[in-house]
């Protein structure tokens, strides 16, 4: 199963809606090209939801964090929603857990960008 890619507007948050599998190939470079393309339009609130995400390997943890650094740097926020206990594990063993503003609940993230 490949990664699937939707967004919605919350106020002035973009949600990014990802379900899937974010691995080396398509799943990384769709979530790169949708990143790239919200900055781009000048869209500086992003929420990535990875509650329906199943699997993420290093190339998929390498966008993310391509990602969170190429929305810094054009002055935006990227924060994540609604992890998997694999998707958390993984970013707890490789410290990214404390570089990425991780949220339970889609209201409190999109408050959080307040």
């Amino acid at each position: 199963m490949s990664v699937k890619i939707s967004t919605r507007q919350v106020g002035d948050v973009t949600v990014v809606d990802v379900s899937g599998r974010i691995t080396l190939g398509e799943g990384s470079s769709a979530l790169r090209d949708v990143l790239r393309d919200l900055t781009a339009k000048g869209n500086k609130k992003i929420l990535l939801n990875l509650s329906d995400v199943s699997y993420i390997d290093s190339s998929g943890i390498g966008e993310l964090v391509s990602g969170f650094t190429s929305v810094a740097n054009q002055g935006g926020t990227l924060k994540l929603l609604g992890l998997t206990k694999r998707v958390k594990d993984l970013l707890q063993i490789t410290k990214l857990y404390t570089v990425f503003d991780v949220h339970e609940e889609e209201a409190h993230a999109i408050r959080s960008f307040a």
